[in-house]
């Protein structure tokens, strides 16, 4: 349940699409006429803390791509709910593993790409799955969003990637503290009329800028900065920004992440780190299997995600990154909580999902077995007490 010990036989009653109550079968009432599903194991839906799908398709063709704008280097304004497809096919493919919660938006790659949200993967319209938007803005520090040196596009090094985040946020600032004394001054003008008139006290309001109002929404802590950052330079850099601005850091990616504990767990900034099984080349060259139980057993808040990959099938399955995990230091509990409660607490919807709880969204997925053993099927995913996907094998 992720809220206690394992129930054995154990019964999940849902009402309204929230759990009713959790507990063993001997004292839990079916109520009458209520479908029962039966599975050898059931889990909290499982949640995928960072990913694309929705906005990658599963295809490498270029209309089913709206994971990243490669226009600018900095669009904070783009919304990840105006390119969110709900029938691509990838988000009922990594569905029916039971991951019923996902954080998807635009992906690393460009130094800010846009703006995240939180979705259930089940929905005929984006407005139907939504859980939260926006949930976080994606920045990239690292290689992969750098320019090719020598060109004349921007950013071609690390220094000027930092230089141009923090004149962006240094705006950012500015422009609140506009809007904020333009508001002090409509407060004194209903006290006292003003001698210019309303003409003169429009032009003390700054012009709407959207990418300023989304970062402005970041500096007031209202949303967090995701950024991904594989390099020990890369994270320290987005450490270093956010103290400066005083901004909620979430670490995304981070391969190298275990030569900097200490540092990490100072800052007390969580860690959605990059799947189990990522390929170990370029920037996650010095990756290792054992960095999500090193973090864990620091104390630093981890969860894992399926990322982005450029190819078929063009995403992973959190499900089987955990189990990869699970070998490589992480207790089951551990490793099922990086894909479901852990996972919630970062993303700050565990009131609604991450564990089986009374008073949760009714989100379960069934399996025939263990759920990290590979030969397990799942086999029936409920979201919000409707049953979205049943097989039999």
């Amino acid at each position: 349940t992720m809220a206690g010990q394992p129930i054995t036989d154990g019964v999940v009653v849902v009402t309204d699409g929230k759990i009713a109550a959790v507990g063993r079968a001997a004292r839990v009432q079916i109520p009458e006429g209520y479908e029962v599903l039966e599975a050898a194991i059931v889990t909290p839906g499982l949640v995928d803390a960072h990913t694309v799908v929705g906005l990658s398709g599963q295809y490498n063709y270029d209309h089913d791509q709206d994971q990243l704008e490669r226009s600018q280097p900095i669009q904070p304004a783009l919304r990840a709910i105006d390119a969110y497809n709900g029938k691509e096919r990838l988000v009922g493919w990594i569905r029916s593993f039971g991951v019923t919660t996902i954080h998807t938006g635009h992906g690393p790659g460009e130094l800010i790409s846009g703006q995240t949200m939180i979705v259930k993967t089940h929905g005929n319209t984006v407005e139907e799955a939504l859980l939260r938007a926006p949930a976080a803005v994606a920045a990239t520090l690292g290689e992969s969003a750098l320019k090719g040196r020598g060109s004349s596009k921007s950013p071609g090094t690390r220094s000027k990637m930092v230089s141009l985040l923090r004149e962006k946020f240094v705006k950012a600032r500015e422009y609140l503290e506009k809007i904020e004394r333009a508001d002090d001054n409509d407060e004194k003008d209903d006290s006292k009329e003003s001698e210019e008139g309303d003409e003169e006290n429009d032009k003390s309001v700054p012009a709407r800028k959207l990418e300023l109002e989304v970062l402005g929404q970041v500096l007031k802590r209202e949303i967090p900065l995701l950024v991904t950052a594989h390099r020990t330079q890369d994270i320290g850099n987005a450490l270093r920004l956010a103290e400066e601005f005083d901004l909620r850091l979430i670490l995304d990616g981070a391969a190298e992440a275990y030569m900097l504990i200490d540092q990490i767990k100072q800052a007390d900034v969580p860690v959605i780190i990059h799947p189990t099984m990522i390929r170990a080349y370029q920037e996650t060259e010095n990756m290792s299997y054992e960095t999500a139980g090193k973090l864990i057993a620091a104390g630093i808040p981890v969860a894992l995600q399926s990322g982005y990959e450029a190819y078929v099938p063009k995403t992973r399955v959190v499900l089987f990154e955990a189990g990869y995990a699970l070998g490589h230091g992480l207790t089951l509990e551990q490793a099922l909580g990086t894909i479901t409660l852990q996972a919630a607490r970062i993303l700050d919807i565990d009131d609604r999902v991450g564990s089986l709880e009374v008073g949760k969204d009714g989100d379960l997925a069934l399996y025939d077995g263990d759920p990290f053993e590979y030969t397990t099927h799942c086999i029936g995913v409920v979201i919000e007490g409707n049953v979205v996907s049943r097989e039999v094998h």
